[in-house]
């Protein structure tokens, strides 16, 4: 049994399986420009990169140029020539350049700012920013009072109402070393005169039930009053910038909820049986999917074999080539899922066996591995294509072990494959030195996508993956398979997924779980999900094609 650790083929004859008209681009390519705060030897000096690599990776939705500049590099005139021009506001009263304050105040072009230092033009009396934008900054707020064991939560402005869905803050406390996860600073705006600026989206303080504007706009200008890529989850605010980008970017896209299944980590111990039910219901659903395969197989140390190393190829795995066969000919295309799914006979970050570890990346000790290099990454690619090649088999795209792989992986990766179907996790350097609390350490973040990206920052068209898969805890038969996650929240992410325009809902399944022994209701839940997604109006649509 392996566990999935949670942080997320072009076939003819399919013409029976429905397939939406594609959501609308803007005509023309937007030039857009992200700065962010870059504070010389600090700590945190590349987390402003960090999340200006996530914004330029939504970016990466539309039809658009992208670059990215630290904000003390601004010069006169690069706000008038570009679309638009984000400035990722993350470390608090990092000094702003005169220049860039300057052409915000005249800008003609659209300017999009999140969080941090607003004030810096604001409160400067140099500057007639009340009498221009129509609104005035009031200040910041954070927790409304430090947590402690007998007040764990004190609440802060945590609730986000978009298109009528609340979008809770992430926020958790440990009373035994005091440690805060969250990220509750928000600026408080206010409109002073409603023919110039309005307040689009509201956020909400659960605990006093105070309210303030969330997404603030006067004409082309644009505030955030926090940064929506900190503690991202399928159900957070994160979800509004997603879509407000098609506002900002003025696509004028057409609604389009489309979804997607993936079947994951099928390798030479998947069984017919339970790939034949799975496919019979969405093949009677007229629902086309994915299989994420595992050409070779191995357990180089025996953890499930006695002992003994075992090594299966494609070639010999007739049980996985018959399930393959049967699903390809009703609905089914292969993406592969790595060459082995695990790395060498080194547990990482459990027993080395494929299907349970990274591949691409030394989990162990969060960093790249010894081999780690484009070529070197390639070439296991080439070997796990070859595999596929040799058994008469076409590859629709590519599926990161884990969901993680290095950037020169990454890089290997969009070379070798039209299309990756995954998440993905970025890091700001090639060779990233992570965790270090040292100035200038790297950073890294995973990112789930609510639509298609049509090249990320290592230049992957992906796939979007957005809303987990169904777990169960079965601690007692896989102690590396002790989480839970039903398929009612599943749906429920679906259910905010609609708040982007043009969102997928999109999920992997695991066909071990129709295994017998477990004594899981893995299949009537599968059922249930489709049932739950499909009954939210998103349309089943196939991967491989959608654009």
């Amino acid at each position: 049994m392996k566990k999935f650790i949670l942080v997320a083929v072009l076939l003819a004859g399919l013409t029976q399986f429905m397939l939406p008209a594609p959501a609308r681009a803007q005509a023309t390519t937007a030039s857009t420009l992200i700065l962010y705060d870059n504070p010389a030897n600090d700590p945190y000096s590349k987390l402003g990169l960090m999340y200006a690599i996530m914004l330029r990776n939504l970016l990466g939705h539309f039809n658009a140029t992208v670059k990215i500049v630290p904000v003390q590099n601004y010069t006169s005139g690069m706000i008038a020539s570009n679309t638009a021009t984000f400035y990722i506001g993350d470390y608090y009263n990092n000094p702003l350049p005169a220049a860039f304050m300057n052409d915000v105040m005249t800008a003609t072009k659209t300017v999009v700012w999140f969080k941090y230092n607003l004030w810096q033009i604001a409160w400067n009396t140099s500057y007639t920013f009340n009498q221009t934008f129509g609104f005035s900054f009031l200040g910041l707020a954070g927790l409304n009072a430090t947590p402690s064991s007998s007040n764990p939560n004190p609440g802060f402005y945590d609730t986000i109402t978009y298109k009528n869905m609340p979008m809770v803050k992430y926020y958790s406390y440990d009373a035994s070393t005091g440690a805060v996860n969250a990220d509750p600073d928000v600026g408080l705006t206010q409109v002073l005169d409603s023919t110039k600026a309005q307040s689009l989206v509201t956020v909400t303080d659960s605990q006093t039930k105070a309210t303030a504007p969330y997404v603030m706009r006067s004409g082309n200008f644009w505030y955030f009053a926090d940064l929506p890529f900190s503690y991202i989850g399928p159900t957070d605010r994160y979800l509004v910038i997603c879509d407000m980008l098609h506002d900002i970017l003025q696509t004028n896209a057409a609604t389009n909820h489309r979804a997607l299944v993936r079947f994951e980590d099928l390798d030479a111990f998947t069984t017919t049986s339970s790939m034949k039910t799975l496919t019979n219901y969405l093949y009677s659903k007229k629902i086309p999917f994915t299989m994420a395969t595992i050409p070779v197989y191995t357990d180089p140390n025996g953890y499930y074999n006695g002992g003994v190393p075992e090594t299966i190829h494609l070639a010999q795995a007739t049980g996985l080539k018959s399930a393959l066969n049967y699903a390809i000919t009703h609905g089914g295309s292969i993406v592969m899922h790595g060459y082995t799914h695990q790395y060498d006979s080194t547990p990482n970050l459990q027993n080395a066996v494929s299907g349970n570890d990274y591949e691409f990346w030394y989990a162990v000790q969060d960093r790249p591995v010894d081999e780690d290099s484009e070529p070197w990454a390639a070439g296991r690619m080439i070997e796990g294509l070859a595999e596929f090649t040799l058994n008469g088999y076409k590859v629709a795209g590519w599926a990161a072990p884990q969901y993680q792989m290095s950037p020169n992986a990454a890089a290997a990766a969009a070379l070798e494959f039209p299309t990756s179907f995954q998440r993905a996790v970025y890091y700001t350097a090639t060779d990233p030195q992570l965790g270090t609390g040292a100035p200038n350490q790297d950073f890294s973040a995973g990112q789930f996508f609510p639509y298609i990206i049509n090249s990320d920052y290592y230049g992957e068209r992906i796939i979007p993956e957005n809303l987990g898969c169904i777990q169960y805890n079965i601690c007692t038969i896989d102690p590396f398979s002790c989480v839970t996650y039903p398929w009612q929240q599943l749906v429920t992410n679906a259910q905010y997924g609609l708040v982007v325009r043009d969102g997928f809902a999109s999920f992997f399944f695991h066909p071990y779980w129709l295994e017998s022994g477990l004594n899981v209701p893995a299949y009537s839940d599968f059922q249930s999900l489709i049932t739950g997604i499909t009954n939210l109006g998103y349309t089943w649509v196939d991967g491989t094609t959608a654009k």
